[in-house]
């Protein structure tokens, strides 16, 4: 029996993703189905080159515009494997395969032409954010530090940024500061778990409300849930309770970022914190999380256990 994990599409970018003419990605599935059932008990040698590759693709855009002329998007995208054990099932993948490789191309396409912020290939978690206060985007991607180092100093070259002094590089770390024509900005690696992660920011000139800004010397998290099941976020030894869509607009402006409840605002001293998000009694993610002085992090819960994290300021 197909596992049905293995066949999810989820692709929820508003006003891209959704304009994929169903019709035809019905046709594709359905015409993979037929030849799928008659291969389905036929085992498969596993095949990494193959089969290891991105299968599915979940997407999602948030798009604010207001009458001062103001305008926030907020990008996120996250790549899962197709890992099938049987020639039906490896059929059906080539399917999703081919689906998904398009659709990611239009998302990047459309993400990289408004953010402006380079993106490596081969990642497999991306968030943006373009706002009135920063460009940013975070990556994480299994590629080791250096790989990843060369790709965003070649990058970022290019595109006019200039390296600034005191630049510190170690194996798994490398912090970067640049000057740019439209102000400063920073590239932070790690290598954690097996993968590079990336957070590529430039602040804006214009300084945010109370609502985007952490206490002197502190970097604020805040966490919203965009799901509609309850959600639990443990941030080291601390428990916050999020209800049903409760701060899911909170990366939208600095006005709903304060309106969130003081427990989902929380100001922290720089360090690296557990993070662990419970849906329905069952721990989904944990993760480490590095919170730096005088930034301003998002905490999403999204669909199927994802956690999101969004630089904010």
């Amino acid at each position: 029996m197909i596992n049905a994990t293995k066949l999810r599409i989820i692709i929820r970018a508003r006003g891209i993703a959704e304009k994929m003419n169903r019709r035809t990605l019905g046709a594709l599935l359905a015409g993979s189905l037929v030849v799928a059932t008659a291969a389905m008990a036929i085992p498969v040698t596993p095949d990494p080159a193959r089969d290891g590759a991105t299968g599915t693709v979940q997407a999602g855009w948030s798009h604010i515009s207001r009458w001062n002329e103001d305008v926030s998007d907020v990008w996120w995208t996250m790549r899962d494997g197709c890992s099938p054990d049987y020639l039906g099932e490896r059929l059906l993948c080539d399917a999703i395969r081919r689906l998904a490789q398009s659709a990611i191309r239009t998302f990047e396409s459309k993400m990289s032409a408004d953010v402006g912020l380079p993106l490596p290939s081969g990642w497999a978690l991306m968030t943006a954010n373009n706002s009135p206060f920063i460009r940013s985007a975070h990556v994480e991607m299994p590629l080791d530090l250096k790989t990843v180092l060369t790709f965003y100093r070649a990058a970022l070259a290019e595109s006019g940024w200039t390296e600034a002094e005191g630049a510190v590089i170690e194996a798994d770390r490398a912090v970067i500061a640049f000057t740019t024509s439209d102000g400063p900005a920073s590239l932070r690696l790690i290598q954690q778990d097996g993968k590079t992660i990336a957070d590529l920011s430039q602040r804006k000139r214009r300084v945010a409300a109370s609502g985007f800004l952490p206490k002197p010397e502190h970097g604020r998290l805040m966490l919203g849930n965009r799901t509609d099941d309850a959600a639990v976020v443990t941030v080291n030894d601390r428990i916050v309770k999020l209800a049903a869509h409760a701060g899911e607009s909170l990366a939208d402006s600095d006005k709903a970022a304060g309106e969130l409840l003081d427990n989902q605002r929380l100001d922290l001293s720089p360090g690296t914190y557990k993070i662990t998000l419970t849906v329905n009694g069952k721990e989904t993610r944990s993760r480490a999380f590095e919170v730096t002085a005088n930034e301003t992090w998002g905490l999403l819960v999204e669909e199927h256990g994802v956690l999101l994290p969004v630089h904010l300021y």
